[in-house]
């Protein structure tokens, strides 16, 4: 299913936004960030579609809201850091509350912003977004779900929270993938251990599933892009099967990915669950394989993790 084919979520972003502009009516905003977000190939292509809103995001969120109160199909761009953060208050009563039709295209999420620094890695969003009632939370895994989550976040009437990596990451699916929120994406089978992944996460549990084959250990791999409404279907049918849970996510454990399915597992169905992603540290400047090595984002923690949850079981 992998292939050697690297591509960023927020380029792929960028085409979807140009792609589906020509089929639906969708206006796109940023903030002073159009070359960074990849929105300028909106704005080149339908300029009078595109509104800068400069260094003001939550003023952009207030934009969007307007729009979309008015009948149109905003999507407000920055990096994750400025829209979860800086425009919070913005998302939640402005967009939020009154369940409007927004959608949040949040680039430059994680670690793997790599040298802008602590300032710029947003490892909290993901738990911010999924606290705020009504919103869809999407972190995809490669480029051919970012399209199609961009498209499904047009076709879903309410606010969605859409989250890109700069960089980039292999290609998983071919283009007959469909998504869909609330669906968890089987990986691989296994019946030892459940590794629930999303974002670059994904393609790294599928390395560490490689690695416990080689052990003898069958590891099942679920791609759950879909932080909220989380897929608790597939989860508790795994985690029963299997008796042991890892969770892999470019985030801070606390909130995100991690949280969401030991809340689910621990309530309906209790097994170990171990989570592997940033643990509750800010971030800091270096190359991406450094920081992802520095703060355990790799295979080898993933099955170390995945032992010691089987270790676990009983």
């Amino acid at each position: 299913m992998m292939d050697t084919k690297k591509i960023a979520t927020r380029e792929a972003y960028g085409d979807a936004l140009v792609e589906f502009g020509a089929k639906y009516d969708i206006v796109v905003l940023d903030a002073d960030l159009a070359e960074a977000t990849k929105t300028i190939k909106f704005r080149k292509a339908y300029p009078e579609r595109h509104i800068d809103c400069g260094i003001a995001e939550g003023n952009m969120i207030g934009v969007a809201a307007g729009l979309a109160a008015a009948g149109k199909i905003p999507f407000a761009s920055t990096f994750a850091m400025f829209a979860a953060g800086r425009a919070f208050e913005q998302i939640r009563n402005s967009v939020a509350y009154p369940h409007l039709n927004v959608k949040i295209g949040a680039t430059h999420g994680g670690i793997t912003v790599g040298e802008d620094g602590a300032t710029h890695q947003c490892l909290e969003d993901l738990g911010v977004m999924r606290t705020i009632p009504g919103m869809v939370v999407v972190n995809p895994a490669d480029a051919v779900e970012a399209r199609a989550a961009v498209e499904a976040a047009i076709r879903y009437q309410g606010p969605v929270y859409l989250r890109f990596g700069r960089y980039p990451v292999p290609v998983l699916y071919g283009a007959d993938y469909t998504f869909a929120f609330g669906r968890g994406v089987k990986m691989t089978d296994g019946s030892d251990v459940t590794i629930v992944a999303n974002g670059i996460m994904v393609s790294i549990a599928l390395e560490a599933a490689d690695l416990l084959k080689a052990d003898g250990i069958g590891a099942e791999v679920l791609n759950f892009s879909s932080i909220k409404p989380l897929d608790e279907q597939m989860l508790l049918a795994s985690s029963a099967k299997t008796g042991a849970v890892v969770t892999a996510e470019e985030h801070n454990i606390i909130g995100g990915l991690g949280s969401a399915v030991a809340e689910c597992v621990g309530e309906y169905a209790p097994v170990p669950v171990l989570r592997v992603g940033v643990q509750d540290r800010f971030g800091k400047s270096g190359t991406v394989p450094a920081l992802m090595e520095a703060y355990g984002l790799t295979a080898g923690e993933i099955a170390a993790k995945a032992k010691l949850a089987i270790a676990r079981k009983g």
